[in-house]
């Protein structure tokens, strides 16, 4: 890939996914990730690692004719307390990954009662470590980061209305509820 710099893009996220059940009908889903990650997270490739763990296969993306189809390990642990944790997995069969690209995902979900529903709050830090291709650095350090910063923001926020949508849509369906209206996403 050359000798580009490593340059880092960092962000922080958080929304909300309403669930029309009380929060142990709701917990009870979550807990069983192993039945829902997978269908939820599609068209994304997904492969189970361990019992808590999946290695996700985000898609193609790219700017200035640098293209990456990034791979991510995530843990899904279990909850304490209504809090539910999501973090970045060594996954060794990912050899020479951490030349090119590093992701450093920390996700919190909080089940919060809201009367007879449930409100879903996540937040998430994210962190993404580039080594861009030297030919990057002839670009002015500003549009190369302002570029990143916004390419980061669009992949979290195109993967995260997918998955939110599609995890409540799983959730009222397999529960025989009516699924609430799909909203915006805060960020």
């Amino acid at each position: 890939m050359g000798d580009g710099a490593l340059r880092t893009y960092s962000s922080r996220f958080a929304d909300v996914m309403e669930m029309r059940a009380p929060v142990a009908q709701v917990s009870e889903y979550l807990d069983a990730h192993q039945g829902w990650f997978g269908r939820c997270a599609a068209p994304m490739q997904v492969m189970p690692l361990g019992c808590n763990g999946y290695r996700l296969t985000l898609g193609r993306f790219g700017n200035f004719g640098f293209e990456l189809e990034p791979t991510i390990a995530l843990e899904l642990l279990p909850q304490q307390q209504s809090v539910y944790r999501i973090e970045t997995l060594d996954d060794p069969s990912s050899d020479g990954v951490a030349e090119v690209y590093a992701v450093d995902f920390q996700a919190s979900l909080q089940l919060r009662p809201e009367q007879e529903h449930t409100l879903v709050q996540w937040d998430l830090d994210l962190a993404v470590a580039i080594r861009l291709p030297a030919f990057i650095g002839v670009l002015p350090e500003s549009l190369v980061q302002s570029s990143g910063d916004h390419l980061l923001r669009q992949i979290v926020r195109q993967v995260s209305r997918r998955l939110t949508w599609k995890v409540q849509e799983d959730f009222h369906a397999h529960a025989g509820l009516s699924c609430p209206p799909r909203r915006r996403a805060l960020f």
